[in-house]
């Protein structure tokens, strides 16, 4: 790793040099006022030190070297002869004679084990699996009737809508000027801040600013400003609190302003301590927080419990379209009563950002039913 000290008389002149000489992936260590230079100890100048770092060499995935051979070909064109159907209906079978001889806590009939497992394959909590199972269980032996296959994850998925109804779905309402994302590295925030800030310039015919307080990584500031520039948006970079203060006074006239947060270790809580001496989370504003559906459930439960601190009303979740799980959304939405603002599906703006809904979030859960 690459690590060097830099001086200037401003931040924004240190952030320059480092730029230059390490690039965008800079990695800022330290940094704190000093005085130098002066006549016998008098007419110092403040300056700004700041320790920098660059790894040269960032783990990479390693290649799994699988190629494709003559007999795979031929495997596969003989399944894509078969009738898709029951191709399916074998799948199915296989699953739940699986699930069957394996399972262990539960005593459900075959196809509301196989649509139970469904359940738990999708991260869903335990508990709150086994409630919507017995919920829709009961409901059918009431009714005086055993369905099968299909027929249990409808039920299921109408299940989940109706626990969903209390819930809030609800993005920017505009009733607070400020709104601030939070949440820990690597889940898009950046990304997200700016579908946000398009939808409400396009859709809502809103006056936009952006203030970022990230200023932890060098990549992190020129991604917004590159936004900013596109959407024609203008931006602050906050690297005190006073900085951030006066930034709010410059965009008082403005409709929103979306603010950017660094995000960083969340098990560590002088972060969250860093964030609340910077922002004011407590007037004329609102805090989302972006959770990865990419992450580990029990890691996205963790987060969430540790922003709470700041009173965290409402989640994003980010990166659908990377994943096949979905049951961190039931989890969060459900077990804490947490309110679910945006979802996106990608890194096109402002397209990839999607208003959820009951029906929405049902249709996630169950997806992929019949290849399980």
């Amino acid at each position: 790793m690459k690590v060097k000290k830099y001086i200037a008389p401003t931040m924004p002149e240190v952030m320059s040099k480092i730029r230059k000489e390490l690039g965008p992936d800079a990695v800022i260590l330290n940094s704190k006022e000093i005085k130098r230079g002066g006549f016998l100890g008098f007419f110092k100048k403040r300056n700004i030190e700041v320790v920098a770092a660059l790894d040269p060499e960032p783990i990479t995935p390693k290649s799994t070297g699988e190629t494709q051979t003559p007999s795979t070909n031929l495997l596969k064109a003989e399944e894509n002869n078969i009738h898709t159907d029951v191709l399916q209906e074998i799948k199915h079978l296989k699953s739940m004679i699986e699930h069957q001889a394996f399972r262990t806590t539960s005593n459900y009939l075959p196809d509301y084990q196989f649509a139970y497992q469904h359940l738990i394959d999708q991260e869903v909590d335990v508990q709150l699996a086994q409630e919507i199972m017995d919920t829709v269980l009961n409901q059918h032996e009431e009714n005086g009737e055993m369905n099968a296959s299909q027929m249990v994850m409808h039920a299921i998925q109408s299940e989940i809508e109706n626990r969903l109804n209390d819930i809030s779905f609800q993005g920017i309402t505009y009733e607070e000027q400020i709104i601030h994302l939070v949440g820990p590295t690597g889940v898009g925030k950046t990304t997200t801040i700016a579908k946000i800030a398009a939808n409400c310039m396009l859709n809502d015919h809103k006056k936009v600013a952006f203030i970022t307080t990230d200023t932890y990584r060098i990549a992190a500031i020129d991604q917004l400003k590159t936004y900013a520039r596109i959407l024609d948006i203008p931006i602050e970079v906050a690297y005190t609190a006073e900085d951030y203060q006066m930034a709010l006074k410059k965009f008082a006239s403005y409709d929103v302003i979306l603010v950017d947060t660094a995000g960083r270790n969340f098990r560590d809580d002088k972060y969250i301590q860093e964030l609340k001496k910077m922002i004011d989370f407590n007037v004329n504003t609102e805090s989302y927080l972006v959770l990865s559906l990419t992450a580990k459930s029990q890691d996205i439960i963790d987060v969430q419990q540790q922003f709470q601190q700041l009173d965290i009303k409402k989640v994003i979740f980010t990166k659908t379209d990377e994943t096949k799980q979905y049951g961190s959304m039931l989890n969060i939405a459900l077990k804490n009563h947490v309110g679910i603002a945006y979802l996106t599906n990608g890194q096109d703006v402002p397209e990839d950002l999607i208003r959820p809904t009951p029906e929405k979030i049902g249709e996630y859960i169950v997806s992929g039913y019949v290849d399980a």
